[in-house]
């Protein structure tokens, strides 16, 4: 899946399911203080991407080191990769 696949649809999913204004989504955008969520937004913003990229993602452990955007966008862009193989 190309990069900017990956960025666009994680994009509209802050977008659809945060309300989120484009503009502040960028990589090195802090999930917490600069995009405002929260321990509970957290648990949605799982299950929306789990959907948006059919991936299994709430058992991996590497998503605890998540902490930007751009954090996101490999995380995502790693386990379509590592689907692939």
């Amino acid at each position: 899946m190309a990069e900017q696949t990956i960025i666009n649809m994680v994009n509209e999913v802050f977008i659809d399911s945060f309300e989120i204004p484009a503009d502040k989504l960028v990589p090195e955008a802090n999930i917490f203080n600069d995009l405002g969520l929260d321990s509970l937004d957290i648990v949605d913003l799982v299950v929306a991407l789990q959907k948006k990229f059919a991936v299994a993602i709430r058992d991996d452990e590497r998503v605890r080191t998540i902490r930007t955007l751009g954090d996101i966008y490999n995380f995502i862009q790693l386990i379509k990769t590592e689907g692939n193989k």
